[in-house]
């Protein structure tokens, strides 16, 4: 069964969905151009886009039937054998809401139904996010045996991106964080031209695209001298993603998973220092659901794909991020093989 068939599945007959966002055109169609829409029926499945595109898509969505957007999208609608036409309503415009509102069929949002099915992986999709992962680890490895105090930031930042781009990764999955000294308290502190310097925390938050599927994974080092007070974070930061990863499993409240963490990070007296979530869905994009969060209503499913990243920011400090992917089953399998003992260089 294909995506686009699960999807004709959880639609009733009298029902069609417009897809116009470019994370559901690839999950559905393969198709890896955003100047694109989908029409999805129970009988019918169409990539619509323009002459600079067909080729691409007859070769990449094998499954849909082709047509050129002169052919104009509304008489293409109108041909449809549905009352009802699901969107995207977290992704539509004002503009485009008022133009779907001339194509003839009753408008309903479809959001859930159309992005409800990424949050449980299939078993190719878990491969190509762990491919993405293993070149993150590599590169990782790669910039701790390089790097040095004295570089900045950037340049750290271009080692891990160059070595993640020359390794087939077709770009990074979000802007990469590489802070240090007291910028390592700004959890998403994008890389800086500050110059790395003796006795600093370096966090490094990074992650690439690879196949269509993202990465995503953070290592806090330290460069030269490291101070008692660092040890004691960085030991609590892993011992608190330790713990929410030994306990996180198919049929768990999430927010129980980000409390488990959440719980020693409190008790040794950094709470009010650890203010986002436990962690986000990975997949086609960077941030997906469900979430560690401790406001989540979601229960964990089997081939969820979440990351699992407390921290502790300190500021004027310093602080400590570590972030592994994980893939929910009867327990959690880690698909980050980074080292997590504290690394000093």
């Amino acid at each position: 069964m294909t995506r686009s068939d699960k999807l004709c599945a959880a639609l009733n007959d009298n029902e069609g969905v417009l897809i116009t966002s470019y994370p559901n055109i690839f999950y559905y169609s393969g198709f890896t151009t955003e100047d694109a829409v989908l029409l999805i029926t129970k009988t019918r499945r169409i990539l619509v886009t323009d002459s600079r595109y067909t080729v691409q898509a007859h070769i990449e969505a094998k499954d849909f039937e082709i047509h050129d957007i002169t052919e104009k999208l509304d008489v293409i609608v109108r041909e449809l054998d549905v009352e009802v036409l699901g969107f995207e309503e977290k992704s539509v415009t004002i503009s485009q809401f008022a133009m779907y509102q001339k194509l003839g069929k009753k408008l309903i949002p479809m959001q859930e139904k159309i992005s409800g099915l990424r949050r449980i992986k299939d078993d190719s999709e878990i491969a190509k996010i762990k491919a993405a992962e293993e070149l993150g680890d590599a590169a990782f490895l790669y910039t701790v045996k390089n790097m040095h105090a004295g570089m900045t930031e950037r340049e750290v930042a271009l080692m891990l991106e160059f070595y993640m781009r020359k390794n087939c990764a077709s770009r990074t999955s979000f802007d990469t964080i590489v802070a240090s000294g007291v910028r390592s308290s700004m959890p998403h502190g994008v890389a800086s031209n500050k110059v790395i310097e003796d006795g600093d925390f370096v966090t490094m938050d990074f992650g690439c695209v690879l196949d269509g599927y993202c990465s995503d994974m953070t290592r806090t080092i330290v460069v030269g001298h490291c101070s008692e007070k660092q040890r004691e974070i960085y030991d609590i930061v892993l011992k608190a993603q330790t713990s929410a990863i030994s306990q996180a499993c198919a049929g768990k409240k999430c927010a129980d998973i980000d409390k488990a963490a959440r719980d020693i990070i409190e008790s040794a007296g950094y709470g009010k220092n650890f203010g986002h979530s436990l962690g986000h869905s990975v997949g086609i994009e960077i941030h997906e659901m469900p979430c560690f969060a401790p406001k989540s209503h979601d229960v964990a499913q089997k081939n969820n794909v979440i990351t699992v990243e407390p921290g502790i920011y300190i500021e004027n400090f310093g602080g400590v991020r570590i972030e592994d992917i994980i893939v929910i089953g009867e327990t959690a399998q880690n698909l980050t093989k980074s080292a997590k003992e504290l690394i000093i260089i």
